[in-house]
């Protein structure tokens, strides 16, 4: 028997809009002989159609209204790529309320708000997929819900913002600076005019957010995951990285420990052999440590229209074969009690790098050592620069290594060195990270 035509209503039309408006159209024909799904795409909402007519999508497609829109009984799924958060809201609550599936790749609301939009989905039943909120074009949403249905996840180590990566990958690749970098990344169109919520760590932070739910059931508002970004990153951090062997990434992690799960959001250290260190440019990869499978990596474009708009399709396609209510209906019961509780990440043991400015004195060095000593922190390395004799002299770097210790040790005696008089830079740690043990 012939599968019946899906409609898709897609609302917005921006990057992420256009390219999935244009994969729906091109690939037509290929997506019905592939997946045997029939699509048809019964219109676009947007409040101006500049972008629609620049990329030549027919006129007769053009919607203004929303409500007429979704009246249509011939659209069965609603795309919604207008990102946001009350605007994104009203648009996918009103999609249900007309008892339509809705596909997304707002991973803000999701991370947010997504329990409450469940769950007026479920009572409606439909259901709301969200592959392309978390890595652009990489299947990590379906391949933790289905993949790897047989494993517990032990932990999740992802590089999954493609603007920060980039910008990281210039500093260390190039040696430029992170404001030249950012330019690049701008002019590239790697960065947006306002990079805020990429550079400062919030997108990387409701993506983990998002995957640590489906990973591990655990519910986390973002506001609760520790988060630093890139913005803060000197570029002698990067450059000291190297010598030690090491390169920056920004992490999204999200780990069990005891009886919980730990999360947090930074740049961190990786060795050059760590499988997710030659991951540059604008790409994006999530390592998955499971129990059963041990380590596997997803790796790809991890924004962009025709990556993102890929992603979407295989919602709608998903949606359309019928084989996502059961999905939703388990994996996403984002409303029913929490599996794990949530663990303080100043809780996890990791080693350490610490950079500092100092004058160089006699017993300067001994006094910082004496203070990280008297509460039971282990040195690894210690790396000083020569003082360039001249007089007076400048103040000099010195770099410390850590070997494992609590992080939440490191506040006071890290607060003792900077009280010191001859610190003229107090000392900020940046997390190196080991492989995760399989």
């Amino acid at each position: 028997m012939k599968n019946p035509e899906i409609g898709v209503l897609v609302v917005g039309c921006g990057t992420v809009g256009s390219g999935t408006v244009a994969a729906l159209l091109s690939q037509q024909e290929h997506i019905r002989s592939r997946s045997g799904v029939s699509l048809r795409l019964t219109g676009i909402v947007s409040r101006t159609f500049a972008t629609a007519r620049e990329h030549g999508f027919p006129e007769d497609l053009f919607r203004t209204d929303l409500s007429t829109a979704l009246q249509d009984e011939h659209t069965h799924i609603v795309v919604e790529t207008v990102g946001g958060m009350d605007t994104a809201e009203a648009i996918i609550r009103s999609a249900i309320a007309a008892g339509k599936h809705v596909v997304t790749a707002n991973k803000a609301l999701i991370a947010e708000r997504g329990s409450s939009l469940f769950t007026a989905a479920r009572d409606a039943g439909v259901t709301i997929a969200f592959e392309a909120s978390c890595a652009g074009g990489i299947p990590i949403v379906r391949s933790i819900y289905d993949g790897l249905a047989a494993n517990r996840i032990d932990a999740l180590f992802g590089i999954v913002n493609g603007t920060s990566n980039y910008i990281l990958s210039r500093m260390v690749q190039d040696g430029s600076s992170y404001e030249d970098a950012l330019a690049e990344a701008q002019r590239e169109g790697y960065a947006e005019a306002d990079p805020t919520l990429d550079v400062n760590g919030t997108d990387s932070t409701h993506k983990i957010a998002i995957l640590s739910r489906l990973a591990f059931g655990l519910a986390v508002h973002p506001d609760d995951i520790p988060t630093v970004g890139i913005d803060s990153l000197d570029s002698a951090d990067i450059a000291h990285a190297a010598r030690l062997g090491y390169v920056v990434k920004l992490l999204a992690v999200a780990m069990r420990h005891g009886t919980g799960v730990s999360l947090f959001v930074r740049p961190a250290f990786i060795s050059r052999e760590h499988p997710l260190a030659w991951v540059s440019g604008p790409f994006n990869a999530v390592s998955v440590y499971g129990n059963v499978s041990g380590h596997t990596m997803y790796y790809g474009r991890g924004a962009g229209g025709a990556p993102t708009g890929a992603s979407i399709i295989a919602d709608i396609v998903t949606i359309a074969r019928g084989c996502y209510a059961p999905v939703f209906e388990h994996s996403c019961a984002w409303d029913s009690s929490d599996a794990l509780q949530h663990v303080p990440a100043a809780g996890l043991e990791h080693r350490f790098y610490l950079r500092m400015l100092v004058d160089d004195t006699p017993g300067t060095l001994a006094r910082i050592t004496k203070i990280l000593s008297d509460h039971g922190i282990s040195i690894a390395s210690v790396m000083q620069a020569e003082s360039d004799e001249q007089q007076p002299p400048k103040p000099v770097q010195v770099v410390i290594t850590l070997h494992r210790t609590v992080e939440e040790t490191l506040s006071e005696p890290l607060a003792q060195i900077a009280a010191l008089e001859a610190v003229k830079q107090a000392p900020r740690p940046i997390t190196i990270i080991d492989e995760h043990p399989e």
